[in-house]
């Protein structure tokens, strides 16, 4: 029995916070969550088919400069959802938080994230939908008085998201971050052009490399690829290319266990693998 325990809880430490909200969403569930591929038999925590599992080749945190956290609201029942990227945020970054998105009933546990003194809040959104009073930083992201930047993703369907951005006031008070995907990578800012050319990334701009879901909209992105975004947005351009490499394993590997034409990265592993033994050898 003490060794079941231990067991459990050795697994309890390697979760982080999307972990532990998958579980809790779970517990609240009277039924099992019928996701696409439902029969998959998978990972408790990348959320992938056991065969095709990352969690062994997962970023290792300790090893992770950043003064940077993402506090995700996550819509429900996005974080039952094997396709959510979100986790793969929080497997990057050490400061990591996720919740439960309600209209109406009060989270302490948030707000006091939120009113931390050492954090600056930004939303990340689109600047279409701020109005003309509030602050909006499109291009590098700085904090005052020797604060920490904490990025407030809202996790869901692009329709989710607005609605979350619309109906939840205790955001209101902080400055958004916004980018124009269309012309955030140029030739003589991003290096990530040259990785294009030479196809380690597919390019973030008119078509977003997350082929699991699909979108309506031609420049919709996935919550991990926004994060980069935002990383490269406060000087984090190392997280931010490690982000969009693990992004890219989890695209591909989740693909090998549906129905379809796996349209991932298929060097993505190789790439992923060659950029972490670059680091070690710095």
């Amino acid at each position: 029995m003490l060794s079941l325990l231990s067991l459990f809880l050795s697994i309890y430490l390697c979760m982080h916070a999307v972990h532990r909200l998958h579980q809790f969403r779970k517990s609240l569930s009277t039924t099992t969550y019928k996701a696409r591929g439902q029969r998959v038999i998978r990972c408790d925590l990348c959320r992938l088919a056991r065969a095709y599992c990352i969690c062994a080749i997962a970023p290792e945190q300790d090893s992770i400069s950043t003064k940077t956290g993402f506090l995700l609201l996550m819509y429900d029942t996005e974080v039952l959802k094997p396709s959510n990227t979100g986790k793969l945020i929080a497997d990057l970054i050490p400061d990591t938080f996720a919740f439960l998105w309600s209209r109406t009933t009060r989270n302490d546990e948030l707000l006091a994230v939120l009113n931390d003194e050492k954090w600056q809040p930004f939303v990340v959104f689109p600047k279409e939908y701020a109005d003309e009073n509030r602050q909006v930083h499109t291009g590098k992201v700085v904090c005052n008085g020797g604060k920490r930047p904490l990025f407030i993703m809202l996790d869901g369907s692009w329709r989710e998201a607005k609605k979350m951005f619309r109906k939840s006031p205790y955001l209101d008070r902080f400055p958004l971050v916004s980018f124009d995907p269309k012309l955030f990578l140029s030739e003589d800012e991003q290096p990530n052009k040259v990785l294009m050319k030479e196809g380690m990334l597919t390019p973030v701009g008119e078509n977003s490399r997350y082929t699991v879901r699909k979108t309506a909209l031609e420049h919709q992105f996935s919550t991990a690829e926004v994060a980069a975004r935002v990383l490269e947005m406060t000087g984090e351009k190392d997280n931010a290319h490690l982000l969009d490499l693990w992004f890219d394993v989890f695209n591909y590997q989740y693909q090998k266990s549906v129905c379809q034409r796996n349209k991932g990265n298929v060097n993505a592993l190789e790439n992923y693998q060659a950029f972490l033994n670059e680091k070690e050898c710095k």
